[in-house]
């Protein structure tokens, strides 16, 4: 599974953490996807659940239903 960079970025703003949200910018690509990219995601503080189907967190929030991640 896919989400635009901006999301991820957009979501660790939403959540006061602009330092990580930067390094997002930086160093993710501009489509991450969320198996390839789970360590550097694990880095910026964004928890990837290991079964990606159980993502909660509603279609209204900042990453359209990937809400939560941010597990730190």
């Amino acid at each position: 599974m896919t989400i635009p960079k901006d999301q991820i970025v957009s979501f660790l703003r939403s959540k006061g953490k602009d330092d990580l949200a930067d390094q997002a910018e930086q160093h993710l690509p501009e489509q991450v996807d969320l198996e390839q990219h789970q360590e550097q995601l694990n880095r910026l503080g964004v928890n990837v659940p290991d079964r990606l189907g159980h993502l909660g967190g509603g279609e209204g929030g900042p990453l359209g239903g990937l809400g939560n991640l941010l597990g730190r």
